[in-house]
């Protein structure tokens, strides 16, 4: 750690010398970047601010064809987030995958359920009690099934852990899908606000995801959109059938 202050300082000097400017750090960049630090993990927090350095070293291959030396500080740039990567273990991407397997399950069945339900049942306490009720029944049952994965796989990681991450981020998405049927009477216009709940789940996780790991972001979010919306628009043409074939009229 030391001896990429002790760079970073060299690169400063070495700027400076060009510029003739002496440059006070950015207190408000500073702090926010703490702060999403804090929230969001350590990993994340370096991941977002080098994508803001992709832009350096567009810059920096500019320079280097006239300035030799900052083809060097790019490298050193670039060496420096590995070291700070390699030195970071964080508990919450170990169990990133536990997370996923949450939230995706939680998405695509419960936002299908929901969907059904609307129609079915036409009535948005209803379809708040049902989902609710369905999505803690899934919930237990995706930790207990991850909890027995992941000792049969010995990867590790704790058992326990991964059921709780599992688990807990099954039933935060079951509450924000359900949050609207809870608050206002009209049960399609809840189903629109629980799909769009949906969507940005999947945007928030899928940047978290992209950005921490490295992963392309465009595809994943697209992939996931798909397939809840897919199911959703499924699920709500089978409560149209059920009710159609067993004339319900609730």
């Amino acid at each position: 750690m030391r001896g990429i202050a002790e760079d970073e300082m060299e690169h400063y000097r070495f700027w400076r010398e060009y510029t003739r400017e002496e440059v006070k750090p950015d207190r408000l960049k500073v702090w926010g970047y703490y702060l999403i630090s804090r929230l969001f993990g350590m990993t994340f927090g370096l991941k977002l601010m080098e994508l803001g350095e992709e832009r350096a070293k567009a810059v920096y291959e500019r320079i280097s064809k006239s300035l030799p030396p900052a083809k060097d500080i790019s490298e050193d740039e670039d060496r420096h987030e590995a070291q700070l990567l390699d030195l970071i273990d964080e508990e919450r991407l170990r169990y990133v995958g536990s997370v996923v397997l949450g939230l995706n399950d939680a998405l695509v069945e419960l936002t299908g359920a929901i969907a059904g339900l609307t129609l079915a049942l036409r009535d948005a306490r209803l379809v708040a009690m049902v989902g609710l009720i369905t999505g803690i029944a899934a919930s237990l049952s995706m930790a207990s099934s991850e909890y027995l994965s992941t000792k049969s796989e010995g990867d590790g990681r704790s058992p326990v852990r991964a059921s709780i991450y599992t688990g807990i981020a099954y039933v935060l998405t079951v509450s924000l899908l359900i949050s609207p049927f809870l608050l206002l009477e009209e049960p399609y216009l809840c189903l629109g606000l629980a799909i769009l709940n949906s969507v940005i789940v999947i945007l928030v996780f899928t940047f978290y995801v992209s950005v921490a790991k490295g992963l392309p972001f465009r595809r994943r979010f697209l992939e996931m959109v798909s397939i809840s919306l897919g199911i959703a628009g499924l699920s709500f043409a089978v409560g149209f059938l059920v009710r159609i074939f067993f004339n319900v009229e609730i």
